[in-house]
């Protein structure tokens, strides 16, 4: 039977969703019927781009700017969100740094890089969370609802298999994913808190397209996850009522073999 008409329609606040796996994730959100809130810090043009190509779905969208490396802008962003956004149902982390240091290497870790990624990449995120929390925590549950409310953070295949290179990132990454389960636990039964984690799924840094796609085929399936794997993995989630606490590896396997160096260094 066709769901019916009458399940109230859900919202989606993606961050990050301008570019790269947000912006994937904000699409297929909208191609499953959500209304999306696209956050963007600096790239205007990009998320005014992909709320339109939202909109042609027939669902509503609208682009928010926030400095996600201050407070006051991560409040303020919320609480526009949540005030076009009344449906607010899932919280998508998915902005995050991504720039090179390790400890023993020509870049290693200086603390302003360090304080940005973790502002970035793991404070922003649970402050954003615990702002849902509240919303949802005030918002009682009906019996009715399709779906219990969900934050889905994006973390990374790495975490498995360490490697010392992209030390901030992977520093901050880790405190996300040990987040998830403690969040999980301390918001229940208002909020689920789950965890993603994609392989490569698109270039990164100077890699070539070539590099990338040799790097892209060193799992045990051949292949790691692409943008569209990653994407309808966030979905499912945001409608998987009784997953919380946890992570979903999206990577092919890419979290099974051990690598001493980031993938990115063992192609040319």
């Amino acid at each position: 039977m066709n769901a019916p008409s009458s399940r109230k329609q859900k919202a989606v606040l993606v961050t990050g969703a301008a570019k790269r796996l947000g912006r994937e994730i904000a699409l297929e959100f909208a191609r499953q019927g959500w209304d999306v809130a696209v956050h963007y810090g600096r790239s205007e043009h990009e998320a005014n781009e992909t709320v339109t190509e939202i909109e042609m779905m027939g669902v509503k969208s609208q682009a928010f700017q926030a400095d996600l490396e201050d407070e006051t802008a991560i409040n303020k962003l919320f609480a526009a969100v949540v005030k076009q956004f009344g449906n607010l149902h899932c919280l998508v982390n998915s902005a995050s740094i991504f720039e090179y240091d390790r400890a023993s290497s020509n870049s290693p870790l200086n603390a302003s890089s360090l304080q940005s990624h973790m502002q970035v990449n793991l404070t922003a995120p649970i402050l954003l969370s615990q702002l849902m929390f509240e919303y949802q925590k005030n918002n009682v549950i009906k019996a009715d609802d399709e779906y219990l409310p969900s934050v889905i953070q994006l973390l990374d295949q790495k975490l498995i298999n360490l490697n010392p290179d992209y030390l901030s990132y992977t520093l901050s990454k880790a405190a996300l994913a040990t987040s998830v389960e403690v969040l999980a636990t301390d918001f229940a039964p208002h909020l689920r808190v789950v965890g993603l984690a994609p392989g490569i799924s698109l270039p990164s840094g100077d890699q070539t397209n070539d590099g990338f796609a040799k790097a892209h085929q060193m799992t045990p399936l051949g292949k790691s996850s692409t943008p569209n794997d990653v994407s309808t993995a966030a979905v499912f989630l945001a409608q998987a009522n009784a997953i919380t606490g946890t992570t979903l590896y999206v990577d092919g396997g890419q979290h099974l073999l051990p690598s001493s160096r980031d993938v990115m260094f063992k192609t040319n």
